[in-house]
């Protein structure tokens, strides 16, 4: 059994990998509250604008599942210093660009250069650090993940407002700068991780961008396009599905050298692991869109007001992150997780259970909760999903791991954002339905809205009208408010369900890890 493996200066090693992930995650939700500045800038249509979402978003799923055989291939130091400079590089010349065409290419190629950051700093922290302090190395991984979709709206939006659009992009310029003497400096590859040549997989490298990235393009417009009455959807559908089963049959019978190692699914925690990845990121994922959803669109926050209710959420991970962290160490993952997941779909029940009479207190507890509970969540599950990982695979199972993660994401918040349309339109026709003019609760509704519009000089025969339109609003206000309800019951239960799968884990009966697992 080779000796384990730590790195000389670890904890310098884990601030200077997360210094260029912190970036490229905050790069995923910085531009979101600068679209309307971006769209008067370059002159472009909303449905244009959104692709500067959503290419890079494509991008960053494409690469994701690759990074363990290009750190193999071009060195893992080599690899990361050139993809940080890449998308520093390229994050410059988002800054520059003259058109949204040149901006949403740019971005794609941001996004190429930014997929393997994530994957590769947490192959890096698991493998520098011993597996006794896996858990701590994850708990400060994990930090770095949560801080920084939190700040991102934030910072974007000041910058945007006090400077440009285009800072968004240029501050991306010293800070890679910096990461990059600093990965010159600190990060040293492992003696069991050189450089290996290997033939390229040319066919397995496109069937993965023809799968993955239809497919995410698929959830990311999906809604927008109305589905599957949509040719560009129907069409997109078709070629994901393709390029998915192809790849696997390609992966698994057809190459040597494959691309990615789906083998690496033999191993049952590893497998559970991405599962429950995939399935949890669904139902926490969608409950993050969904909350600024019901506060601006029913409450009347405003994007800032919103910010403010989940930022409590993210600091509340922060907070229990090191005591989860510690507690994993000790041998009870098992535990923290299943604790993880109980406290994330309580947090759920809550939101559920939202009003139109609810206060700042009452939205923002359901979140602090919820905070808690991903604390108790990630950290447990990444430390038993890689728990019996040889460490040469470690990139290519942390780069699987990111990508089941962000893929659960989206799909969530294609459901969700499905789900509540529909909803919306069943309790609003039932409402209709139910209307009755003669009604005596109707009639003084009516009344009430007659007598608003014509004490601000409203004459008698526009104020009848206008408390018609008034009525329909509250009615359409009131079948929005039943469909949040009803979405996250959904997510409720659909988090309880998976629980029992946290029993299908390997035990850790204790003793020495299996030959090359460190």
């Amino acid at each position: 059994m080779s000796a384990e493996y730590t790195a000389p200066n670890k904890w310098l090693v884990a601030v200077t990998v997360m210094v260029p992930t912190f970036m490229e995650i905050l790069d995923t939700s910085v531009a979101n509250v600068s679209l309307t500045h971006i769209q008067g800038s370059l002159s472009a249509g909303l449905e244009e604008v959104t692709w500067v979402l959503t290419s890079y978003l494509v991008a960053n799923a494409i690469v994701l599942p690759m990074t363990g055989w290009l750190a193999a291939n071009f060195g893992r130091k080599r690899f990361l210093i050139g993809c940080v400079a890449g998308f520093t590089f390229f994050s410059f010349l988002c800054g520059s660009a003259p058109t949204l065409h040149f901006l949403i290419f740019f971005r794609v190629l941001q996004g190429l250069m930014g997929g393997a950051l994530q994957p590769m700093s947490q192959a890096i922290l698991l493998e520098s650090f011993p597996i006794k302090q896996r858990g701590t190395a994850m708990a400060f991984y994990g930090m770095g993940v949560v801080a920084a979709p939190i700040f991102g709206p934030l910072i974007g939006g000041y910058i945007t407002d006090h400077l440009s659009w285009r800072w968004i992009f240029y501050v991306n310029v010293p800070v890679g700068i910096f990461s990059i003497l600093s990965i010159l400096a600190v990060v040293v590859d492992p003696p069991y991780l050189r450089q290996v040549r290997s033939k390229i997989d040319a066919i397995g490298m496109g069937l993965l961008a023809i799968g993955v990235g239809s497919l995410q393009l698929v959830l990311d417009k999906g809604n927008q396009e109305d589905w599957f009455a949509s040719n560009f959807i129907v069409a997109f559908s078709i070629l994901g599905v393709f390029g998915l089963v192809f790849l696997v049959w390609w992966e698994l019978y057809m190459t040597r050298e494959p691309v990615i190692n789906l083998r690496t699914f033999k191993d049952r925690s590893f497998a559970i692991g991405n599962l429950l990845m995939f399935l949890t990121f669904f139902a926490f994922f969608s409950s993050l869109v969904l909350i600024p959803l019901f506060l601006q669109q029913l409450m009347g926050y405003t994007a800032v007001e919103a910010g403010l209710v989940l930022g409590p959420g993210g600091a509340a991970t922060l907070l229990f992150l090191p005591l989860v962290g510690v507690l994993a160490q000790r041998g009870f993952a098992r535990w923290l997780l299943m604790t993880g997941l109980a406290i994330a779909a309580f947090s759920i029940f809550l939101m559920a259970h939202f009003s139109l009479d609810a206060d700042f207190r009452a939205v923002i507890i359901p979140r602090v909760v919820q905070g808690i509970g991903m604390s108790f969540f990630f950290v447990p599950l990444t430390t038993l999903a890689v728990a019996h990982i040889p460490r040469e695979q470690m990139g290519n199972a942390t780069g699987i791991f990111n990508l089941l993660r962000n893929l659960g994401a989206s799909v969530g918040v294609a459901v969700s954002s499905t789900l509540l349309s529909q909803r919306a339109q069943f309790h609003q026709s039932r409402l209709i339905d139910q209307l009755d003019v003669n009604k005596a609760s109707v009639r003084a509704a009516l009344d009430t809205f007659s007598h608003y519009f014509f004490a601000r000089g409203v004459p008698d025969s526009v104020a009848a009208t206008a408390a018609l339109a008034g009525l329909n609003g509250q009615i359409i206000r009131q079948a929005m408010m039943m469909a949040f309800n009803d979405t996250f019951y959904i997510m409720f239960f659909f988090t309880l369900a998976v629980v029992p799968l946290v029993f299908l884990f390997k035990a850790d009966r204790g003793g020495p890890p299996p030959e090359g697992v460190h």
